[in-house]
């Protein structure tokens, strides 16, 4: 008898839920202008904002890929922030069948701007299934644009916090999603493009079959949107949402200063 209440004990402490939730960051490679693309400082503030909330602890990973995918075991979710298309490091060698892996023990996994962005061929049935849509080249479209963008889902968790917002950004849209897929939920949208526009879909999030979550969002090209507190906390609430962090009612702590801003920029040549 006692033997089966130690057992059991121990059992418990190895459950996903125990702890505090291990949340690892991908950020890519340099990439773009000045202020453009800054996976390294954008990854690093958002661990940052991460930190303020209770049951956390962020890591962040440099160069797009961690040279021991061991750093994934345990994680409780995944943020690639990085570039995509055929160079994206998610679908390198056999580095889909990794991330598969954990996402079939319920990993929660997000990606951010142009991470979205992988060959339909390769990669693009597997964000469908995890994080519920990609772009889809030549499919999917990103004009930089100044837009108005507007909660889609105010009852969902994610949405806690924050209102619509303006901002000008490379906001990816037209994204391919599954017809009828029942469990999307789209958690922001803007009227694009400018010369005809529709309701589009830019940030979205699902719960998988596997118990896991995912979500995806098309904005971030450019670091200083970072500064705008809606813009920042719906990021913030989507990554502590597919970790299985309770989100507050206000939404998550995520503040940071002009200096957190200007801190950790790759070094680049400004775009003339």
């Amino acid at each position: 008898m006692l033997k089966s209440i130690v057992l059991l004990l121990a059992a418990s402490f190895c459950l996903p839920g125990a702890g505090p939730a291990r949340i690892v960051l991908v950020a890519g490679k340099a990439s773009h202008g000045s202020r453009e693309h800054e996976f390294n400082a954008g990854a690093l503030l958002l661990a940052k904002c991460l930190r303020q909330n209770p049951g956390v602890e962020p890591m962040v990973v440099k160069g797009g890929w961690p040279e021991d995918p061991s750093v994934f075991q345990g994680a409780r979710a995944l943020v690639f922030y990085e570039d995509g298309g055929t160079g994206h490091p998610m679908i390198q060698d056999d580095r889909l069948a990794t991330i598969g892996k954990l996402m079939r023990t319920g990993v929660g996994l997000a990606c951010i701007h142009y991470a979205v962005e992988v060959p339909k061929e390769r990669g693009g049935a597997e964000l469908l299934e995890w994080i519920g849509g990609f772009y889809d080249r030549p499919y999917s479209e990103n004009p930089v644009n100044d837009a108005a963008v507007t909660p889609a889902s105010p009852r969902h968790p994610i949405s806690r916090g924050w209102k619509s917002y303006s901002g000008r950004d490379e906001w990816y849209y037209k994204i391919r999603f599954r017809p009828n897929d029942p469990r999307l939920v789209p958690i922001l949208t803007s009227e694009l493009p400018k010369d005809n526009p529709k309701r589009e879909v830019i940030a979205w999030a699902v719960e998988r079959d596997d118990g896991g979550r995912g979500f995806g969002f098309t904005g971030a090209h450019y670091h200083d949107n970072w500064h705008i507190p809606n813009f920042r906390r719906m990021v913030v609430n989507a990554i502590l949402w597919i970790a299985k962090v309770d989100i507050p009612a206000g939404g998550a702590l995520c503040d940071v200063t002009p200096e957190d801003l200007n801190s950790n920029l790759d070094s680049k040549t400004p775009e003339k």
